[in-house]
């Protein structure tokens, strides 16, 4: 597939790694927030968008919840991208020679048993592949940065300790942004769609809205609570379940959900991925 994705980061970042494993064939187009990459797919300067949005290490890591349904845009797939977090430093230095290791607020926790078994002192960067630009332009052998392959051979840096991350399961989810949806995908595996919404003002009403789901036999995998423009009393909800709104069960539950709703938006309907557990 030709034409352009846009991904939050330098060239480099995982998300840039998320484009290339979800998106081959196409330019990746860096970008400075997610909010950034939203605009360029809501302006046409870009076909796709990929957001990082949870990771099993870290947890949450953009609100979708209140950057999606603004938006305009719909998800077209997920990709769930293996994440290693290597030490990178500049040529010829050895790991004794670190004592600062650079990267995204994300990353440092994922691999903080191993820094403090070598006493090396994480430093925060607003990006992990611009931790290791920044390494290979200072040329300090004292200075490292956590960050991918990808970024190694971009940045030219050395490999000094690979896979560090405490977890070996460590994952980041991504979600693959268009303009248009497209619910017309049903292929031979699962499908996910997922939505947002708001429960009306009634006893009860999460309870009476999720009831359908449980009848129907709609296996929800993601649940998430939200306060509405700062109010303690409204709430918004983000929800993924496994089917399409087309099956018959999966239909029903959504009406029963519109019920007990004020308001509800499908984000998305899309394949689910192979690496989705």
């Amino acid at each position: 597939m030709s034409g352009k994705i846009a991904f939050q980061g330098e060239l480099g970042a995982y998300s840039h790694q998320a484009c290339q494993q979800a998106r081959p064939g196409m330019e990746a187009v860096p970008s400075t927030t997610f909010e950034d990459v939203v605009e360029k797919v809501a302006r046409g300067e870009v076909d796709l968008g990929m957001l990082a949005v949870e990771n099993s290490t870290y947890g949450r890591v953009a609100d979708v919840h209140s950057l999606l349904p603004k938006s305009g845009l719909h998800i077209v797939d997920e990709a769930f991208v293996r994440v290693h977090v290597n030490l990178l430093g500049v040529p010829g230095a050895r790991l004794s020679d670190v004592t600062e290791a650079y990267g995204h607020v994300v990353i440092l926790p994922q691999c903080a048993g191993f820094l403090r078994k070598h006493g090396i002192h994480g430093r925060v960067s607003s990006d992990n592949a611009r931790a290791a630009r920044e390494v290979a332009e200072v040329g300090d052998r004292s200075r490292a940065a956590l960050a991918s392959d990808l970024a190694a051979s971009i940045y030219g840096l050395d490999i000094l300790a690979r896979q560090i991350e405490d977890q070996a399961n460590n994952t980041t989810r991504f979600l693959v942004m268009a303009r248009n949806a497209d619910h017309s995908r049903r292929g031979k595996g699962r499908m996910i769609t997922t939505f947002t919404f708001r429960v009306r003002n009634i006893p009860a009403a999460l309870y009476k809205a999720m009831g359908g789901f449980a009848t129907n036999g709609v296996n929800m995998t993601k649940l998430e609570s939200y306060m509405v423009g700062g109010s303690f009393t409204a709430t918004e909800f983000y929800a993924d379940i496994e089917g399409h709104p087309d099956d018959a069960n999966v239909a029903r539950a959504l009406e029963e959900l519109r019920y007990f709703t004020s308001q509800m938006n499908i984000l998305g309907v899309y394949p689910a991925d192979r690496e989705r557990g």
